[in-house]
């Protein structure tokens, strides 16, 4: 690995940006839409059952567009009853803007917000310490865990505060997404960061089953729009080329070889489709729902 090469997590701005333009050209969000409208009114239908209040606690709950979808299916399936909100988000820049959305929106009477700028296991260190265990009737973790160390003990942890009939939701990049194979190949010659780590729902069904925990996996078909990769000189094309690699300024730093072996797979169909002339990623999403 050249020493010129960084971790994309090192430049927080140029991360920002990059992750703008990965929601920009690619169908992630409405992917994550089509799973709320038609699959999660069936998956949140009993947690609430006979409860003057349901819990939902939010990890890694970012700015809050997914989470205030996620509670207006919650109001729609249980409606006149209390919502508790609690979200765990590290970043105070994402915690400003989801309070911004919440100050924009109707219809939230019936819902009490609580933010705490901190990291899942940051979170589950504190409740444990301070003995302020509570049980929870839905839990979600919406694309996180690539940012958890141990992912078997905080998937073991949340399963613990489930209350009956609870469940958590957790969506993660496709095993059979171009990520799984563009990790695999090239992980080692890329450069690491602590922050990050490779994981896709192949990973975490393996670790759910090895804890003897039952779940749910439903896979959607995803893309993202890559033709400016292969434009020179495109400044989006040069931000999305850091978004896959999780590299800062990969096109000006990387080895020659490296980027000509990444861009030709590229182009292969096990990463990819051509589609009206474009290069479509694929970039299916993993939907993965455990049971209390």
């Amino acid at each position: 690995m050249a020493s010129s090469m960084r971790s994309l997590f090192s430049d927080h701005s140029r991360y920002v940006e990059s992750f703008r333009r990965f929601l920009r050209s690619s169908t992630e969000h409405q992917c994550m839409q089509e799973f709320l409208d038609k699959k999660l009114p069936g998956i949140i239908a009993s947690i609430g059952d006979s409860k003057s209040e349901i819990k939902i606690l939010s990890i890694g709950g970012g700015a809050g567009e997914i989470d205030l979808q996620i509670l207006s299916k919650v109001q729609a399936q249980h409606p006149g009853v209390c919502i508790n909100n609690e979200v765990v988000e590290p970043s105070s820049d994402q915690i400003a803007k989801y309070k911004e959305l919440v100050a924009k929106k109707s219809n939230l009477e019936n819902i009490k917000f609580a933010w705490h700028k901190e990291t899942s296991s940051e979170y589950q260190n504190r409740v444990v310490e301070r003995k302020e265990l509570q049980k929870w009737d839905f839990i979600h973790m919406i694309q996180m865990l690539y940012y958890v160390k141990d992912i078997p003990a905080t998937l073991k942890f949340f399963h613990s505060i489930l209350a009956t009939k609870a469940k958590i939701l957790i969506i993660v990049v496709s095993g059979t997404s171009g990520w799984d194979k563009l990790w695999k190949k090239y992980g080692s010659r890329l450069p690491r960061d602590d922050l990050c780590q490779y994981v896709t729902s192949y990973d975490l069904t393996q670790i759910l089953d090895n804890l003897g925990i039952k779940y749910d996996c439903y896979d959607l078909p995803s893309t993202m729009d890559i033709s400016d990769c292969f434009v020179d000189g495109n400044e989006n094309g040069d931000l999305l080329w850091d978004f896959l690699t999780e590299t800062c300024n990969f096109n000006t730093t990387a080895p020659p070889r490296l980027k000509a072996e990444i861009m030709k797979d590229l182009n292969e169909p096990e990463f990819s489709i051509k589609k009206d002339g474009k290069i479509l990623f694929n970039n299916n999403l993993s939907f993965i729902v455990i049971e209390a």
